[in-house]
């Protein structure tokens, strides 16, 4: 053990079957309410919980922590399970893992251990960042400003991604005294803040990614962190997130499929077998699916390791090496999205050639899947992601490590 690691040690693996043996029976409780939970429109505050208990949210804190020291890789492998039982799970634990995958990257010292101990006890971390209503692209209207010995925040935020079951939200703003951008990190459960869970998307119905008001707010002046110091890899960090979320609907999907392939009694006469497990056409269907979640799964894990190289060389020394492996991290990960993005909603559209008129009908709920992959696909625009890298591979233009959305100038 180098003398770095002995003061600051880092996550560079765990044990990856012992690990995901701990929370596969978790997995399975939360797949088996999966279908209820999309036909009732209930939120997962129960599984979230079950969860938290298991100490989930800590899989990426360092061993001498408490935590389980996964390496990125591995997180991505756990989220793509958990997204196979219920894929608004995962995304509602984004705004977490990116938060503590910031902590992670901090200075050594006594607000990164407070953190660390945090996330061991079971806290979790929502996320508030999208300006509501006519905002210019780049303005912050969410303020936070100083208040004696703390700091109260005022402001309203969209997209506030599982912050309905989180004990703290990550918060941009805007200081007033300076104007700089900082992380406002809120404790949740106060007078000043009130959640709403009015997502009205057609997929991902249960991520809690509503509105967020905040009244003055109070936010500690620890709690006060600038936006400056934020990771460097955020951006392929959410992006990875949302891949392992793509790949688990694709497993739950194939799942799905053969599961109603395997038990179908009604066949077609001009068909090609006496029962459909049988049947070559629809083999190949099950077959051709199989193969894009493969990919799909494939291209996110691989994906992901740049952003561990990226974690470790922060801590390296060397500024050109941790540019180079942050640059790789960014462009590996939209790489990936331009396929998965594609290879998921193939799979999940092209399920339904391996089954029947009745397997439409909303009791199945087999739509959840494509629904959902559709909406996780639109995040962060496939567009731009392909030019990006398209520019890079031919200019070598370095990607961009964070962007903003807003109004643009009125149309003359």
């Amino acid at each position: 053990m180098t003398e770095q690691h002995v003061i600051n040690p880092l996550s560079t693996g765990a044990d990856y079957p012992a690990l995901a043996a701990r929370f596969r029976p978790i997995f399975q409780r939360i797949a088996e309410g999966a279908v209820e939970r999309e036909h009732s429109r209930t939120l997962p505050h129960e599984p979230i919980q079950w969860l938290k208990d298991a100490g989930f949210g800590a899989v990426r804190v360092p061993v001498e922590y408490g935590g389980d020291g996964a390496s990125l890789p591995q997180l991505f492998e756990l989220l793509i399970e958990l997204a196979a039982a219920d894929s608004n799970v995962p995304q509602a634990l984004r705004g977490h893992f990116a938060f503590a995958e910031d902590r992670l990257n901090a200075p050594p010292g006594a607000s990164r251990d407070l953190w660390f101990k945090r996330f061991v006890d079971g806290d979790i971390v929502g996320c508030a960042w999208t300006e509501i209503g006519t905002v210019a692209i780049g303005e912050v209207v969410t303020q936070v400003s100083p208040d004696g010995d703390h700091w109260k925040l005022n402001g309203e935020k969209f997209y506030s991604t599982g912050s309905l079951f989180s004990d703290w939200i990550d918060v941009y703003a805007q200081r007033s005294d300076t104007g700089a951008a900082v992380i406002a990190a809120t404790r949740t459960h106060q007078p000043g803040v009130v959640q709403s869970d009015d997502w009205d998307g057609f997929g991902q119905r249960t991520t809690g990614s509503g509105t967020s008001r905040f009244t003055d707010a109070v936010v500690e002046t620890e709690n006060l962190i600038d936006f400056a110091t934020r990771f460097k890899y955020q951006t392929a960090f959410y992006q990875l997130v949302l891949l392992a979320t793509l790949a688990g609907i694709g497993r739950a999907a194939l799942s799905d499929v053969a599961h109603q392939v395997r038990n179908r009694q009604r066949i077609y006469s001009h068909g090609n077998a006496t029962h459909v497990s049988q049947d070559a056409q629809v083999q190949q269907v099950v077959g051709e699916v199989a193969a894009l979640v493969y990919a799909a799964q494939a291209s996110a894990l691989k994906a992901a390791v740049p952003a561990q190289q990226a974690y470790l060389a922060r801590f390296g020394g060397n500024d050109v090496a941790e540019r180079e492996a942050n640059v790789a991290a960014e462009i590996e990960s939209a790489t990936a999205q331009v396929v998965v993005s594609d290879l998921i909603q193939r799979a999940t559209s092209q399920l339904f050639n391996a089954l029947g008129a009745s397997d439409v009908r909303q009791g199945k709920a087999l739509d959840r899947h494509w629904r959902n992959a559709r909406t996780v696909s639109s995040h962060n625009p496939v567009i731009y992601k392909a030019r990006i890298v398209g520019d890079w591979v031919i200019n070598g233009t370095e990607p961009p490590f964070v962007w903003q959305i807003g109004n643009g100038p009125a149309k003359s």
